[in-house]
């Protein structure tokens, strides 16, 4: 999404043919990722609570980022203008750089994670114990 998120900050020509579908393919890995560290680390006993919770990070930040940053970012860019519209690509640059920022935050984030939580990950596999007992012959 980083990747994506600052080319539209610069507002390339036709950079929506190429970033939309790589957005959208980000969201549903993103979706895809959360239920395995969701139902190993927290248990099976509440994951439609914990599912639900760690789901609630983008309509928020949706809320944040549009309706509050998006909207006094266009604000300011067309009180610069002295307009009460805004024209050009810097009406929303600082709100995709923002995102972007985000974005590589919360990379960095996840690999800190990913770091931290390998130990757990080994006792869980270790043993071998997720696997089906083999029968000879098989």
């Amino acid at each position: 999404m980083l990747i994506t998120l600052f080319p539209f900050s610069l507002a390339l020509n036709g950079i929506l043919y190429a970033a939309i579908p790589l957005l959208g393919i980000c969201y549903g890995i993103f979706y895809d990722i959360m239920v395995p560290p969701a139902s190993e680390l927290f248990g099976l006993k509440h994951f439609g609570l914990i599912y639900s919770s760690m789901g609630l990070g983008n309509p928020t930040g949706a809320l944040l980022v549009s309706g509050l940053l998006a909207g006094y970012a266009y604000d300011a860019e067309a009180a610069k203008q002295d307009s009460s519209a805004c024209v050009g690509h810097d009406c929303f640059e600082v709100t995709f750089l923002v995102l972007a920022g985000v974005c590589g935050l919360g990379t960095i984030l996840s690999i800190i994670l990913t770091v931290r939580i390998r130990p757990v990950y080994q006792l869980l596999y270790s043993g071998g114990s997720f696997r089906l007992p083999q029968t000879p012959g098989h």
